[in-house]
């Protein structure tokens, strides 16, 4: 069926023994799915991670995409969130499975990821016109997490480190765990986010120029979702030059979005501490890319 020892690695990393159970059982399971929704499932695409992702092809002659990953509640909310953003901006569910962990979503060609895009000023105002199509208030009742339920990342780290800040810089730290905190006291009215919008994440469609995929779905201020978008830089050479990235960037992002430059810079810097911490958390390794990127936005925070 395949072979990806990437894929089994970073899934027994999660869940440990219901990983290697699920990882063996997985054959059965997609056979049953091609059975219930009448998909001829084609091998897998490249590069798998999180999720056994495969195209297939409906009865119809129809070519969709089938995603299926060990049941957790962030997959019960990435199917939320394409329920919610029902197209706009974004792929459609066509058919879900929560019990099996299993979406059958829309498949997006030609497919281009948005990081193939040149120059990366284009890449951000691409990114910012995807961000205003999704962009729709947050219901009183949902079942998203919150911008607030994703900073007790912050308590979990100190926890972990008795108080301290391990292997992450204790300034940045420090500063992020007050940023976080009046960031949050004056947030605009929440909206549904992708929470995950980073360059990876938009693909060229027919429908649209770019349309999301894999979205998180949390509930927060927009100006939030800019952090994933600032965490995916284009290759750099040293600190300083990853900082000037960063201001473009976030300059270009308050043009397009209409937000205050503060706002953006200390989003993206208050969510690259915490992607490192969750890689960290995850995996024990990996959070190298996202410390990076946070020591370049203190920069421009401190500017």
């Amino acid at each position: 069926m395949f072979r990806s020892d990437t894929f089994s690695q970073t899934i027994v990393e999660l869940y440990g023994e219901r990983g290697r159970l699920w990882l063996s059982e997985l054959p059965i399971l997609l056979d049953a799915l091609a059975a219930s929704w009448e998909l001829v499932v084609l091998p897998p695409f490249p590069s798998l991670t999180y999720h056994y992702v495969a195209p297939a092809l409906q009865t119809n002659g129809e070519s969709v995409v089938l995603k299926v990953g060990v049941p957790n509640p962030e997959l019960l909310t990435e199917i939320a969130a394409l329920r919610f953003f029902d197209g706009r901006g974004a792929a459609h569910l066509i058919a879900a499975d929560e019990r099996r962990g299993a979406l059958l979503i829309e498949r997006l060609t030609p497919g281009t990821a948005l990081h193939t895009l040149e120059p990366d000023d284009q890449t951000i105002l691409a990114a910012a016109l995807v961000m205003q199509q999704i962009w729709r208030p947050a219901p009183e009742q949902h079942p998203f997490p919150t911008i607030a339920d994703w900073g007790k990342g912050l308590t979990h780290l100190r926890r972990t480190f008795d108080g301290g800040s391990g292997p992450f810089p204790a300034a940045l730290v420090d500063a992020v765990e007050w940023l976080y905190a009046k960031l949050e006291r004056s947030s605009a009215p929440p909206a549904v986010l992708h929470g995950d919008l980073h360059q990876g994440n938009m693909l060229a469609a027919r429908r649209m120029p770019w349309l999301a995929i894999d979205p998180k779905g949390v509930v927060g201020e927009p100006a939030c979702e800019t952090g994933a978008l600032l965490r995916n830089p284009p290759p750099w050479r040293t600190l300083c030059e990853l900082a000037c990235i960063m201001e473009r960037r976030v300059y270009l992002l308050a043009e397009a979005l209409g937000f205050e430059r503060e706002r953006i810079a200390g989003w993206g810097l208050a969510q690259a501490v915490l992607s490192a911490w969750w890689s960290y958390e995850d995996h024990g390794h990996g959070w190298e890319e996202a410390l990076a990127c946070a020591e370049a936005l203190y920069r421009v925070v401190l500017r």
